[in-house]
């Protein structure tokens, strides 16, 4: 074995430098480059995905926004008395009237809600034998076909007496419109005792709208609707198919690669039709500048690499020669303590260089020493943040303005007001750039926190603020209010069987800031009689103390009073005003 590796290791320094240089540095440098190269395209697709699926999102909204506004077309209808008169009494006027009354309405609709694609079409029945469109059609009108259509059965309707039919075979003329099908919402008028006077089509063109957003992408890339059933519906791209293998896969994650078709397939399930909105990128136009930067990048460093694989190997042979004379050298310094310098007049070049380097490294002892210490401090610091860290919720602010919006939609003010609480709360958590914000800010904080908790215990108990105009801009560690807040809440007031109150008392001695939050809750011996095992422990109290030593080192202190009636929590930092900074949110 041993004569095994004399073979494999060079003896001689030379080889042994010029070997180590390979194997430690050329090979791990070319293996990192590799994979950090492959990283970047990771990261690529990541942001091209993400973007990808936030398009594929706006088209998801702008397809309800137009199922919502093909809803108020109709109820524009049931409500229009023109539109009833027609269809009521088509007697009253002839038919050349009747027929321009409707086309005016049809034309103010498309004026008034569908400005931009997609195209909507309209046709209107009586009860009679009288149609009314907005659109000239393929075929000819037929009263009795258009009445008999299945999508005007009631059986398939709801309640509302409407329902949507998302492949409603095209019934334009081709000159207007040459999609296969039309997304088309089918109702019966009905007066207020629910008896129908006529019938609607709505019809929206989803294969002309998907079509435009294709021509506006900067990408190469292809959109199509899918059923859920894997049934192909539309595509941006005449004849463009997607496979069974990738339909196959839209149950699972949001984006994946479909290695047979070389692309990066993105998609977004439509609950209220049913449908897969998919979105199919080819991976060449992702990184064709990539490979064509990894290509020069290699032959340049690999051209490099071997020039310098021989000047190593030269100056690897110039080095050992007066190598054995500073080694012996060397030794006598460790001998001594490192308290001796070597001579640097028997030297020059390379060797000369090293011996000063070594001269140097002695010198150098006490900046290593000042570093260390910085070090420490930095650790310190490091220490603070993730001891911040532990209060900053995590949450997902996207999924938290989808729910705003979703209350906004259905006008609930509660859930509006809190998800706007909440993400005022959750922007100040999780930015660390600022540890010290100001005093109104943390105000502001904790009212969103209170008003959140106020919902959930409907309104249990009342938050008072006291302070004094002069210390608004006072600067507090920031979120160090809201813990000691909720600890009031959740172990004094939660249990209170009457109404509840906290104050919030902020003021100033001499160059002192004094903060105090009181409640009239059980108690800090009640409270403990009463608490609930927790999954984990609590980081409150203990927190904000380890905040304030690392802030303020001694001229911090937290203190927890225990009165008659409740609890009172004290802490006490040094009087730091700043200077007012426009509308720029502290956090």
């Amino acid at each position: 074995m041993s004569k095994l590796l004399r073979i494999l290791i060079p003896q001689k320094l030379k080889y042994r430098l010029f070997t180590a240089f390979v194997c430690l540095i050329l090979l791990p440098f070319s293996a990192l480059n590799i994979y950090n190269y492959q990283r970047i395209e990771t990261l690529v697709q990541k942001k091209i995905s993400q973007q990808s699926h936030y398009q594929l999102e706006q088209m998801y909204r702008t397809l309800e926004d137009q199922i919502s506004i093909a809803f108020k077309t109709l109820l524009f209808l049931k409500q229009d008395d023109t539109v009833k008169s027609v269809l009521l009494h088509p007697e009253q006027r002839n038919e050349l009237e009747n027929k321009r009354l409707m086309e005016n309405i049809f034309k103010n609709l498309n004026n008034s809600f569908f400005l931009y694609n997609p195209s909507v079409y309209f046709m209107i029945l009586d009860l009679t034998e009288s149609a009314y469109t907005s659109y000239p059609p393929k075929d000819s009108l037929i009263y009795s076909d258009l009445r008999g259509n299945p999508g005007f059965d009631r059986g398939q309707m709801n309640t509302g007496s409407y329902h949507w039919v998302p492949n409603d075979t095209n019934y334009v003329l081709r000159d207007v419109s040459t999609s296969a099908y039309l997304l088309s919402l089918y109702a019966y008028l009905e007066d207020t005792r629910n008896k129908p006077y006529g019938m609607a089509r709505i019809s929206i063109d989803y294969t002309y709208w998907l079509r435009s957003i294709h021509k506006q992408s900067d990408l190469e890339q292809q959109y199509f609707l899918i059923t859920r059933s894997g049934e192909d519906i539309s595509q941006s791209v005449p004849g463009s198919l997607l496979s069974a293998k990738v339909k196959a896969g839209f149950a699972g994650q949001q984006y994946f690669i479909d290695k047979d078709s070389n692309s990066l397939i993105n998609y977004i399930y439509v609950e209220s039709l049913d449908w897969y909105i998919v979105n199919r990128i080819p991976l060449s136009v992702l990184f064709v500048e990539i490979e064509g930067l990894k290509q020069q990048y290699f032959i340049t460093f690999f051209v490099l690499t071997a020039i310098f694989l021989m000047m190593t190997f030269v100056i690897a042979t110039t080095i050992t020669r007066p190598l054995s004379h500073l080694q012996n050298k060397m030794k006598a310094a460790v001998q001594k303590s490192l308290k001796i310098r070597l001579p640097e007049h028997k030297f020059s070049g390379e060797i000369l260089d090293l011996t000063r380097t070594f001269n140097t490294m002695l010198d150098d002892t006490h900046l290593l020493i000042q570093k260390l210490k910085a070090e420490e401090r930095q650790k310190e610091a490091v220490h603070f943040q993730m001891l911040l860290a532990q209060t900053n919720p995590h949450f997902l602010l996207n999924t938290l303005n989808t729910i705003k919006w979703i209350a906004i939609r259905e006008h609930n003010e509660d859930i509006t007001n809190m998800t706007l609480s909440l993400g005022k709360l959750l922007e100040a958590s999780l930015n660390t750039d600022k540890d010290l914000i100001h005093l109104k800010d943390e105000i502001e904080l904790v009212e969103a926190y209170v008003h959140i908790q106020q919902v959930r215990y409907a309104h249990k108990f009342e938050l008072t603020t006291r302070y004094d105009e002069d210390i608004l801009y006072a600067l507090v560690p920031k979120l160090s209010l809201q813990p000691l807040v909720e600890n009031a809440i959740i172990h004094g007031i939660s249990r209170l069987p009457g109404k509840g109150l906290i104050e919030l008392i902020v003021h100033r001695e001499e160059h002192r800031l004094i903060v105090e939050i009181r409640d009239n809750g059980a108690g800090m011996e009640q409270a403990r009689m009463n608490k609930a095992p927790r999954k984990r422990p609590g980081i409150g109290l203990s927190n904000i103390q380890e905040r304030l030593r690392l802030l303020y080192r001694e001229e911090g202190t937290l203190e927890v009073l225990s009165t008659g009636e409740g609890v009172t929590v004290r802490f006490t930092i040094p009087l730091l005003l700043s200077t007012p900074y426009g509308n720029e949110h502290p956090a």
